[in-house]
C-alpha cells in the first residue's frame, strides 16, 4: 500500500515529499513517486517550484492518557501582557478609598445666630455656612476634645487668696467634662481647709483627700476599682467631672507632704485622663512644690487688681529662679473681671503678663460665681460659658 489520492494507508511507511521512497533526497515532480536513479526528461523543462515543508504534526499523547485542551481566553479578555500594559503606575489600596473622606469633608452648616435661624426656618433650603463666631466656637470645641495621648495635669496657681484659683479649677473641669464626656478630676491640693469641696455639688459622702490617703492600701497594686474610688471623690452630675476635696477641718493634723501628693496622684491617674489641681498660698509647701513638678500646663489666675497681679508676677519670678522658664513661658493667664472696670489698669496687667506667658484671657464677671454658692454649669450665663470655652481651648493647646 502507499499514498493514493492523498490517503494514508496504515502499515506502509510515509513518504517525505522531499525524499524518495527509499529515503533518498530528490525533487518530486507532479504526483508521481520518484525514481531510484537519475531522472531524464525527453526535452528541456523548467524546474518545479520547491514545496515548503509542512508543519510538524502535534504531539500525540500516549494511548490511555488524557490531555486537557489548551486554554484559550474568552473573547474580550485581557492577555497577561495586555493586563500588564493596562495596569496603572501605582497600586491602589483601600487606604486611597478611605482617604477621600479627609479630602472631602462635609460642608459645615450654620447652627448659631441669625444664620442658624435662617437655615432652620427654611427647613434646610438655605444651606448657609457658619459665621466667623461659630467657626471660632467649633475650633475651640475641637481643641478641647482632642486626644492628649496620656494623662495630663493642669495646675492653677497664685499665692494670693481670692485670686480666682478655685473658680478657675471648677470652671475648667466643667468645660472639659462637658465637651469631653468625663474622665476629669478637680483636686484641691490646699494645705488645709480648701474651698473646692464647698463650691462644688455635694455628694452622698463628705470624705476628703485625707481619707483617701489613709486608705491607700486598698488601691495598691492591681487592687482598687473606679467604683471604689467613688467613695472618696464627689461626682458633679451634669458637670461630668469629679472633685477630690481637701481637708475641711480646721483641726486637721500635719500638712500633706510631697510623698503624699505623689501617692495620691499615682492612684487617681489610673482612672482619669485630665487632672486640674487647685493649690494653696504657700509656694514653699511640699505639696505645692510637688504639684508644680508634675505640671503639664500652668494656669495663672488673678483678680483685676494690682495686688493680685503683683503677687502673681512675683510667683513667676520665683518659678523662673527655680529653672522653670519654659513652664512660665507656656502658662495661660486668666484675669477675673469685676462688675465695673473703673479705676482698674487692665492694659498694664495685660501688657506685663503677655510679655511673660503664652496668652492672657479675661473672664467676664458672673454674679453666680461671686455669690459663693455651689456652681452648676447650666446655671452660668452663655457669656461665661463661651469665655471659659475659649480659656479651656488655650489650656488644651498647651497639653
Amino acid at each position: 500500500m502507499g499514498f493514493e489520492a492523498g490517503i494514508y494507508r496504515p502499515g506502509e511507511p510515509a513518504i517525505n515529499p522531499t525524499t524518495g521512497a527509499n529515503g533518498a533526497a530528490g525533487p518530486v515532480t507532479g504526483g508521481d513517486a520518484p525514481a531510484t536513479g537519475p531522472v531524464t526528461s525527453p526535452g528541456p523543462a523548467s524546474p518545479a517550484p520547491p514545496h515548503p515543508a509542512p508543519p510538524p504534526p502535534p504531539h500525540s499523547p500516549a494511548p490511555g492518557v488524557y490531555q486537557a485542551p489548551a486554554y484559550a481566553p474568552p473573547a474580550g479578555a485581557l492577555t497577561p501582557q495586555a493586563a500588564q500594559d493596562w495596569a496603572p503606575e501605582g497600586s491602589v489600596t483601600a487606604e486611597d478609598f478611605a482617604r477621600r473622606r479627609a479630602a472631602r469633608p462635609a460642608e459645615p452648616v450654620a447652627t448659631m445666630g441669625i444664620r442658624g435661624m435662617l437655615r432652620k426656618s427654611s427647613f434646610g433650603l438655605l444651606n448657609i455656612g457658619p459665621g466667623r463666631h461659630e467657626q471660632e466656637v467649633r475650633h475651640d470645641i475641637e481643641m478641647v476634645r482632642r486626644n492628649f495621648g496620656g494623662l495630663r495635669q493642669v495646675t492653677i496657681v497664685n499665692p494670693k487668696g481670692g485670686a480666682g484659683k478655685t473658680m478657675a479649677v471648677l470652671l475648667l473641669a466643667m468645660t472639659f467634662g462637658q465637651r469631653r464626656g468625663g474622665y476629669v478630676l478637680a483636686w484641691d491640693n490646699n494645705e488645709t481647709q480648701g474651698t473646692l469641696g464647698m463650691r462644688a455639688q455635694q455628694d452622698f459622702h463628705s470624705r476628703t483627700v485625707r481619707d483617701l490617703l489613709r486608705d491607700l492600701d486598698h488601691f495598691r497594686g492591681a487592687h482598687g476599682r473606679v467604683g471604689d474610688l467613688s467613695q472618696y471623690v464627689r461626682a458633679q452630675g451634669e458637670g461630668m467631672f469629679d472633685v477630690l476635696a481637701s481637708d475641711e477641718s480646721a483641726t486637721a493634723g500635719e500638712m500633706l507632704t510631697a510623698m503624699a501628693f505623689a501617692d495620691i496622684r499615682e492612684i487617681v491617674s489610673r482612672f482619669y485622663k485630665l487632672i486640674f489641681v487647685d493649690t494653696g498660698n504657700n509656694v514653699r509647701a511640699e505639696n505645692w512644690q510637688a504639684a508644680i513638678d508634675a505640671t503639664d500646663q500652668l494656669v495663672v489666675t488673678m483678680s483685676a487688681r494690682n495686688d493680685s497681679a503683683e503677687t502673681a508676677a512675683r510667683m513667676l519670678d520665683y518659678l523662673e529662679q527655680q529653672g522653670l522658664h519654659r513652664l512660665v513661658r507656656q502658662a495661660v493667664t486668666v484675669v477675673s473681671m469685676p462688675p465695673s472696670r473703673r479705676e482698674l489698669d487692665i492694659p498694664a496687667i495685660e501688657q506685663h503678663f503677655q510679655a511673660r506667658t503664652r496668652t492672657v484671657l479675661l473672664a467676664p464677671y458672673e454674679r453666680l460665681i461671686d455669690s459663693g454658692e455651689p456652681l452648676r454649669y447650666n446655671a452660668l450665663s452663655s457669656q461665661t460659658r463661651m469665655a471659659w470655652l475659649k480659656i479651656a481651648a488655650a489650656v488644651a493647646e498647651g497639653l
